[in-house]
């Protein structure tokens, strides 16, 4: 599943003077690391031509530089058909990606912009995300190779929903983990009880996993707030479209609903949820039943899964800590409100 963004690891200073030489773009002024993102590196960068954002693609599953070209030319037809995003620029031999040192680079026009959660929409604005996701998703359509446009008996859900044996197995290797924590805090209490918690909410819920099956077309692929700009009130870009492919397209609607209004106790603002999923279903052309599926599917992602917990405990990464309160108390009220949950999506 997508992974909501954290603070990076600290960025490494890029290549300016090889990179601009590429681009064109002047002579470097000022370069200061975004700090946003989790996987790849960004900049702000100044130069005697302008403002841009440098992006390092750092992550080995997505920094294949063909790859990174494929994606460029489909924002490319996306900004050519009004939906808002930041393509890139090419440089003097025609590319989009620069690749210096062994590593890839893209430069994008700066957007002046800032990010906004679900706290900060109103119910209108979560109308016009929800529009928007749709609009990305139906544009996508008619953009992307027909691969896109698949039907459940055609394609079958391109990942098998988790087994809840595997699952058992994990909880009880990182309950071991957190038993061998000395000295223990309140991090590791809270561990211990969501781990317990959710094993016997797994246990009382096993026989719903979910089907494999469903409608699949090209998704954004990890749609959430820091990867939405915002200028006032009006969305400004979608960025960071490493993650763009063929997945269910209504679990992109419900995954990015989960993270743009989830609250701080672990709720999700379900007035919101239903102004965005109407919107989202209006633009998308998609129906409540779809929505509905998408719904469990997600609700037992979240109930099967620890990244977080992985994170810290099999990797020493604690980046994702502060999310870990809110996320693992959502899958519990998820599950006590699912009825008002899908309500909220499909009605």
């Amino acid at each position: 599943m997508p992974r909501p963004c954290v603070p990076p690891l600290l960025p490494l200073t890029p290549p300016l003077n090889a990179l601009l030489r590429q681009y064109g773009a002047g002579s470097a002024l000022a370069c200061d690391p975004v700090d946003q993102g989790l996987l790849n590196r960004g900049y702000r960068l100044c130069t005697t031509r302008g403002r841009y954002f440098l992006k390092h693609h750092f992550d080995p599953d997505t920094a294949d530089p063909a790859a990174i070209e494929r994606r460029h030319r489909a924002t490319q037809r996306l900004a050519d058909l009004g939906v808002p995003v930041a393509p890139p620029l090419a440089g003097r031999d025609g590319r989009t990606v620069a690749v210096v040192g062994g590593h890839a680079y893209a430069l994008h026009p700066w957007i002046d912009g800032r990010h906004r959660h679900g706290g900060q929409l109103s119910p209108g604005q979560c109308g016009r995300l929800g529009s928007l996701l749709g609009a990305v998703h139906a544009t996508l359509e008619r953009v992307m190779p027909p691969k896109g446009r698949t039907a459940p008996a055609e394609h079958p859900h391109p990942v098998r929903s988790a087994d809840p044996a595997d699952t058992f197995g994990l909880i009880d290797d990182l309950l071991a983990r957190v038993r061998r924590r000395r000295p223990a805090d309140s991090f590791d209490e809270l561990a211990r009880h969501r781990l317990l918690e959710r094993r016997a909410l797994l246990e009382r819920h096993a026989d719903r996993r979910p089907p494999r099956g469903g409608s699949v077309g090209w998704v954004h692929g990890d749609f959430h707030p820091f990867n939405v700009l915002y200028r006032g009130d009006a969305p400004a870009a979608i960025v960071d479209w490493d993650r763009l492919g063929v997945q269910p397209r209504a679990e992109e609607a419900v995954r990015a609903a989960a993270i743009f209004f989830v609250q701080p106790a672990g709720t999700l603002d379900l007035p919101k949820v239903r102004a965005y999923a109407r919107a989202y279903r209006r633009a998308a052309e998609a129906t409540p039943s779809e929505l509905a599926a998408a719904v469990h599917r997600v609700w037992w992602e979240r109930l099967n899964d620890f990244w977080m917990l992985r994170w810290r405990y099999e990797r020493g990464d604690t980046r994702a800590d502060p999310q870990f309160p809110a996320a693992s108390a959502l899958a519990v009220w998820w599950t006590r409100e699912y009825d008002a949950v899908c309500g909220a999506f499909a009605d």
